[in-house]
């Protein structure tokens, strides 16, 4: 199971030097969608330059223009985009095609999905490479997770899912119990008073106890 930690804030610097304290302990860096809004493209090159060998993911939540968009993200040093379950098949298959051409990948965000296994079981036509399933995060009267929900995506695809629930103590032993390809952590870390130690410990109660090496 790998372990993807996104960075969803506002300032730029204060994202890359949280991220440069905890990139051993992760196998995906994300660019959050806030830094993306704030910074554009820059945000992606700052922390592939700070950054440069992991995995980085550009939450672009990409809905039309797939080709030229992706390629932006993908260009400026992103290995992954990410683009949305609610747009086109049209859409995320010129995503997935560009991103190919360039040795990289997509990760299809089921947030909007209308129907999730509709999605889950169309995702690999498409060209989609991983999956991921979570609850908006305004939405807080929405549960940690519905099974049923989860057996409907996991049912319809052989492809990887990453699960951001959100992941806490609480909760992550709830998540690895429908053993997802992954899990994504936010809040849990960026919002931490002691981010190293919460990764850490995270990552124990994951079963992930050895270091990622990228």
């Amino acid at each position: 199971m790998k372990l993807q930690v996104a960075f969803d804030m506002p300032d730029l610097q204060e994202a890359l030097s949280l991220a440069e304290s905890i990139h051993q302990y992760a196998d995906v860096i994300e660019v959050g969608s806030l830094l993306l809004y704030q910074y554009g493209t820059e945000a992606i090159r700052q922390f592939r330059s700070r950054i440069p060998l992991k995995s980085i993911l550009a939450d672009m939540k990409i809905v039309d223009r797939g080709r030229e968009a992706s390629k932006i993200g993908l260009l400026a040093g992103a290995d992954w985009v990410t683009v949305l379950a609610g747009t086109s098949k049209t859409v995320i298959h010129t995503t997935c095609n560009a991103a190919h051409e360039l040795g990289k990948k997509v990760m299809l965000d089921l947030i909007d999905s209308s129907s999730l296994g509709e999605s889950a079981l169309e995702s690999k036509s498409l060209g989609v490479d991983a999956l991921l399933f979570h609850k908006p995060t305004d939405d807080k009267d929405a549960k940690l997770l519905v099974l049923e929900q989860w057996d409907m995506v996991r049912g319809n695809t052989t492809l990887p899912i990453f699960i951001s629930a959100p992941v806490t103590r609480d909760t992550i032993s709830s998540v690895i119990e429908l053993r997802p390809e992954g899990i994504v952590l936010g809040k849990v870390i960026t919002e931490s008073n002691d981010p190293v130690s919460e990764i850490i410990y995270l990552r124990r109660l994951a079963g992930l106890s050895e270091l990622s090496s990228r």
